[in-house]
């Protein structure tokens, strides 16, 4: 029989999260002189949200909803608030980018649905005590189609394809936060038409390692298209998500709640593959995304995960769609996550990330 103990995890993530070795005595002398550019980014998270309740209509672009993290997926396909010396979740908030490793260098594949392939890389470099960039690029081939008019004269083959391109930066705001930024360009090309846009995420990030406590604001996907694939320029796919993250006391257990889609809240924003429409307690459910960690020793973890919107938009028939589950090993410098996802009766998608700390 294994005994976790919890004080040795917290004591753990101590030494290499938040560079806590930075607030000596001459940090809390000037610490409130920090707390003004905590309240501005605080000020803006909170304004924006405002101007976006309005904004109606469909969005392009929806490739960016899916997750680049293994770990992310395995708990539910949303997740902003895990705080981890992981670089794939800054990619879902850039405020989590203060706790990687300097120089991490990070791979994912991910296969989907009719057999589409998402490959991705991100590299990360510290500068200074208290900021750190990011790189990172994702494309996804949805492989090859047969092109006709509409006389239903075969015209030969296409591809299609979306590529992401994305900068980070996160800046360590005092000892319990942070915030980040990430710049997107995407680009869509489907046969003979193609798309250009260019999006921002906001992040920010409360964390408290006595308690392991950690709570997330993001703004994800504001921007627009810059070139439009038709003559009608598309929204990109906003959301605003708030994440809490926290340990059990006494046992190795992280529990994660992540509500989605803050902006949206009418049934037509919203789809059911069975044709039904939605009471106001399942458009609340359709917010909520669940996880949970269970930390098995120092280097490994396994995780489970219930997006209740996924398994009504995705399947009529429920059975397991929704749920996903993943676990992670981390071996000196490397670490390895995987995440199995049910879409669909039919399909499944798994999802695979590799990082290496030079």
């Amino acid at each position: 029989m294994v005994i976790y103990e919890t004080a040795t995890l917290k004591d753990k993530k101590k030494h290499y999260l938040r560079k806590e070795n930075i607030f000596t005595s001459e940090f809390h002398l000037e610490k409130e002189h920090k707390v003004k550019p905590i309240r501005t980014f605080l000020y803006i998270l909170l304004l924006i949200p405002a101007t976006l309740m309005a904004q109606n209509g469909e969005s392009a672009f929806k490739f960016l909803r899916q997750p680049y993290s293994a770990r992310a997926a395995a708990l539910g396909g949303s997740n902003i608030s895990i705080v981890d010396d992981d670089l794939s979740m800054s990619m879902h908030n850039p405020a989590l980018l203060i706790n990687v490793t300097d120089k991490t260098l990070d791979f994912s594949f991910m296969t989907y649905m009719s057999g589409s392939k998402v490959a991705g890389a991100a590299f990360n470099k510290t500068f200074g005590e208290r900021s750190t960039a990011a790189a990172a690029v994702r494309y996804i081939d949805y492989g090859k189609f047969d092109g006709y008019t509409q006389d239903n004269i075969f015209t030969g083959t296409f591809r299609a394809m979306d590529i992401d391109l994305s900068f980070m930066y996160c800046y360590l705001l005092s000892e319990h936060w942070s915030g980040g930024v990430a710049g997107k360009f995407v680009h869509s090309q489907y046969e003979s038409l193609n798309s250009l846009a260019i999006g921002v995420d906001l992040g920010l990030n409360y964390y408290n390692p006595d308690t392991d406590f950690s709570a997330s604001l993001v703004l994800k996907n504001l921007g627009g298209q810059v070139v439009a694939f038709e003559e009608e320029h598309e929204a990109m796919p906003i959301d605003i998500q708030l994440g809490f993250t926290k340990s059990l006391s006494h046992a190795p257990v992280l529990l994660s709640a992540t509500l989605v889609n803050l902006h949206k809240w009418r049934a037509t924003d919203f789809y059911n593959a069975d044709g039904s429409k939605d009471n106001f307690g399942e458009l609340l459910l359709k917010h909520i995304v669940l996880g949970a960690d269970f930390l098995i020793g120092e280097n490994f973890h396994a995780s489970i995960g219930y997006n209740y919107r996924m398994s009504r938009e995705l399947s009529a028939a429920r059975g397991l769609t929704g749920f996903s589950i993943g676990g992670g090993l981390h071996i000196n410098r490397i670490k390895f996550n995987v995440s199995f996802s049910q879409l669909h009766i039919s399909s499944s998608s798994l999802l695979f990330n590799i990082a290496y700390s030079l």
